[in-house]
């Protein structure tokens, strides 16, 4: 079996919503300047009076034998790496040799060792990993040696969703708890530039959820990489008292030392690196005793292989690993297959994964907080023609 076309469809299509889809961002690094902190600007699509208008791109690889594996949605950059940089080299190979391909984009791509080339390469791993189950007529996760359980308990991603009107936040919380989910993460709003009504506005967000939760259920509180570690070790001090399961990405990615630093002077665990990409890039936070938890977003940090390689480093040092959820098709293939006590949850990102979803065939929903197995062949990726407003082939040979 030969690859014989790779192709990257772009594909519209309108989501239909009753109200604004995005009601608040989140903390970004970019924060500490005036001018983009009072942006309320978002991703992934435009609101329309008509709904949520996406715009996206899928890769397609086909074969001589009618096998095809699909993987996205990917952001154009990341469409034109693989249209551009990584096709020459996948037409007439065997696509079942996935890690030889993986070890010769990762060779090709000297200068894509993160970044949109990463994301181009984990997309095309996604892909032949969906071939394969098609061509074996299994699901993926059966390939990877069988599922520990047969469903995982997944964690509400609460990133769009209004935080600064606790009456909101509390609605919401308590809405999604009577879903079935024990756990929730919600998005700081403010960082260290937000000064002292900043810094009283996170933890009275932290406060609300604790007493709206109740005392059992899970809070996990995501920084998104913008804060510093005296900001972070005083944000933790005022709500170490509401017992969050972890604060995520406190930093930049690459700032190993001071999450080191945070780690060392905090009792809330830590997690990150979801910005992070292969197995080399994990290796600093393992070798640095930085994180008790690991990240890694599988459509970026090299595919579905190296979050594998990634989450085997993991337990050898006896971390956890629960990967970004930019698509809960691959994770649930991941996440069902590793020990129950090294990844105990999957991510299930509310808002983000309506629009990764839209165009899926058969999208993956949690059932009262669970996702359970899929059983269809590969990664279940196929795509609903219905949804499919306008197509065109993007970056042709």
């Amino acid at each position: 079996m030969k690859i014989t076309a790779v192709r990257l469809r772009r594909l519209r299509g309108t989501m239909p919503t009753s109200a604004p889809f995005w009601e608040e961002r989140l903390v970004r690094p970019i924060d500490i300047y005036p001018e983009y902190r009072a942006r309320q600007d978002f991703e992934g699509g435009e609101q329309r009076a008509d709904g949520f208008v996406i715009e996206t791109y899928f890769l397609q690889i086909e074969t001589d034998d009618g096998v095809i594996g699909i993987a996205g949605p990917v952001p154009e950059t990341v469409a034109f790496f693989i249209g551009r940089r990584l096709r020459p080299m996948l037409l007439g190979r065997d696509p079942i040799a996935h890690e030889m391909l993986w070890d010769q984009m990762h060779r090709l791509m000297v200068h894509g060792r993160q970044g949109d080339a990463m994301l181009a390469i984990s997309a095309v791993d996604c892909a032949l990993w969906d071939l394969k189950g098609r061509w074996l007529g299994q699901p993926v996760y059966r390939l990877l040696g069988g599922p520990t359980r047969p469903s995982i308990p997944a964690y509400a991603s609460m990133v769009g969703f209004a935080t600064q009107d606790s009456g909101l936040v509390r609605e919401r919380a308590l809405a999604f708890k009577e879903q079935g989910y024990t756990a929730q993460k919600w998005f700081f709003r403010h960082g260290p530039m937000s000064g002292p009504d900043g810094m009283r506005r996170n933890v009275a967000l932290v406060r609300t959820l604790r007493e709206a939760l109740g005392e059992d259920d899970d809070i996990m509180l995501d920084c998104w990489q913008a804060m510093e570690p005296g900001y972070v070790i005083d944000l933790a001090t005022r709500i170490a008292e509401f017992r969050p399961r972890w604060l995520e990405e406190c930093c930049m990615p690459d700032r190993i030392d001071s999450y080191r630093r945070i780690k060392d002077k905090i009792s809330i665990p830590l997690a990150g690196a979801e910005h992070e990409y292969t197995r080399w890039g994990f290796r600093r936070f393992i070798d640095a005793g930085a994180l008790d938890i690991l990240q890694p977003d599988i459509y970026w940090c090299g595919g579905l292989s190296e979050t594998l390689k990634i989450a085997a480093c993991a337990t050898a040092h006896d971390l956890i690993t629960i990967p970004h959820g930019h698509s809960t098709l691959a994770g649930i293939h991941f996440s069902v297959t590793q020990s129950p006590i090294h990844t105990p949850f999957q991510e299930y990102l509310v808002k983000w994964n309506d629009i990764h979803q839209h165009f899926l065939a058969h999208p993956v929903r949690p059932d009262r907080g669970e996702i359970h197995l899929p059983d269809r062949p590969g990664l279940g990726m196929d795509l609903d023609p219905d949804r499919i407003e306008a197509e065109e082939e993007a970056f042709p040979p």
